[in-house]
């Protein structure tokens, strides 16, 4: 699907003008650029809430929390 809606994109700014298809550059890569700042801001975010917590708190996470996460957070049988 988003193979087609890539290719559907081109054919039509292919078909542009060429400051249409400038114009259509800036607005993608500002897009992009949008994105992976936000993408960024959420690491940064996780990483204040990290290294607020003491070393020593890690140690209390069950090792296979990411598994059974539905477990403890809901008491879901365990995988």
């Amino acid at each position: 699907m988003a193979v087609q809606v890539a290719d559907t994109i081109y054919e039509k700014v292919k078909s542009l003008p060429i400051e249409s298809q400038e114009e259509a550059l800036k607005f993608v890569e500002k897009l992009a650029q949008t994105s992976s700042a936000k993408r960024l801001r959420i690491f940064e975010k996780i990483d204040e809430i990290v290294a607020k917590k003491p070393d020593d708190i890690w140690d209390e996470v069950p090792a296979d929390s990411s598994v059974n996460v539905d477990h403890y957070l809901y008491g879901a049988d365990r995988k």
